[in-house]
């Protein structure tokens, strides 16, 4: 018998609500792609095979949409991300195909990563899925520059306790059927 999660309808609702299209006014997207960026570097700078790989990739650019939202980045000689020029054409295109931002949302959660289409040159797609599976943010590290090791071990605890428990209730939500009690 198949199941359907209890929020289901507040996904069928979203679409029919009058919500206005707001639009984020051109700095403010620029300013949060500018940090995202720096992020990103932050990040792969703590992994030297990363920016060897990226390196071999320099000027090469990887166009990340999802609906209306895109993202253009390049890759630079010192083996890490710039946000590339809206003239250049990509070399690759991600484009995420789940359009519902709850269903995003609850499959985050779950641990899973979202469906993406992918268009363009093969090698550096091969690439971009590498630093996917291989690079993570070591926040906990970052974290005890600024707190100390124990707080920073402490919080990193808290959090990855939040995020199991939230798991557990979107996994175990999405299982029960629509008028059956939970055990």
């Amino acid at each position: 018998m198949a199941t359907q999660s209890p929020f289901s309808w507040l996904e069928g609702l979203l679409p029919h609500l009058p919500l206005p299209k707001l639009q984020a006014p051109e700095w403010a997207v620029s300013e949060a792609q500018h940090r995202i960026v720096l992020l990103l570097n932050h990040v792969l700078m703590q992994e030297s095979e990363a920016t060897a790989r990226l390196v071999r990739q320099k000027g090469r650019v990887v166009l990340v949409q999802w609906r209306h939202f895109s993202f253009k980045l390049q890759a630079t000689p010192a083996g890490l991300l710039d946000l590339a020029p809206a003239h250049v054409p990509a070399d690759l295109v991600l484009t995420v195909t789940e359009e519902s931002p709850l269903v995003l949302a609850q499959s985050a959660l779950r641990g899973d990563k979202p469906a993406v289409r992918i268009e363009g040159d093969v090698q550096l797609a091969a690439e971009v899925n590498w630093l996917t599976e291989h690079v993570r943010w070591d926040i906990e590290e970052d974290l005890a520059r600024i707190l100390g090791d124990v707080p920073a071990r402490v919080m990193c605890q808290w959090s990855m306790n939040l995020v199991m428990a939230v798991r557990q209730f979107v996994t175990k939500a999405s299982t029960l059927v629509p008028g059956q009690a939970a055990r």
